[in-house]
């Protein structure tokens, strides 16, 4: 088994602060509904891949990415206040779409299911 890594430990108070801050700090109704789903920070600390997931579709998954872009400086500075690191990564924000294809499979296996069922 690996050892964490220090950008795993930074990775995961980000992810932790940053689900505080949208839970009681940020109150644009386009984040309303997101979820932080994991942080990704390079090895050398410069940049911070953020993965979120919300429901409601295309629609919301454009607004809530629009979103984090209109907050990118408040929570920049938030983190690095709250963190105190030397150097605070760049921050990028992506849609977890490892939920939509999750729920894609399970549909796809019920309807195999259901036609196996009808079969016997």
């Amino acid at each position: 088994m690996r050892p964490f890594t220090r950008s795993d430990r930074v990775g995961g108070l980000i992810k932790q602060v940053l689900a505080e801050l949208l839970h009681k700090h940020i109150n644009d109704p386009r984040l309303a509904g997101a979820t932080i789903t994991d942080v990704e920070v390079s090895r050398d600390l410069r940049l911070a891949k953020i993965y979120f997931a919300t429901s409601g579709g295309k629609d919301a998954q454009k607004g809530a990415l629009d979103g984090f872009a209109r907050a990118r400086g408040f929570v920049k500075r938030e983190l690095a206040q709250r963190l105190a690191l030397r150097y605070m990564p760049d921050l990028q924000f992506y849609y977890d779409e490892s939920f939509d294809y999750g729920a894609r499979i399970e549909k796809l296996l019920k309807a195999v299911k259901e036609d196996h069922a009808d079969h016997h």
